[in-house]
């Protein structure tokens, strides 16, 4: 008995912008809370405001040839 080959869905909303959105909600709050408050406030905007830039610090000191594997990788699935 054969498989039937159904077509995948393509990702969906979240998938592809859940990510930058949690980013761009972390950095306002930071901003937001580093102007309006103080004591706790600051110490919070110190760590909303540093999520992302540790997001690009870990994506930029990732070796070249891991990103490289998983771009051929994923093109080979399709």
């Amino acid at each position: 008995m054969r498989k039937t080959v159904t077509a995948r869905r393509p990702p969906g909303f979240f998938y592809v912008f859940g990510a930058p959105i949690l980013l761009a909600v972390a950095s306002t709050f930071g901003l937001v809370s580093a102007l309006l408050g103080d004591g706790v406030w600051d110490l919070l905007s110190w760590f909303a405001l540093g999520g992302p830039f540790v997001v690009i610090l870990w994506y930029t000191a990732r070796p070249a040839s891991t990103r490289e594997h998983r771009a051929a990788t994923r093109s080979k699935r399709r």
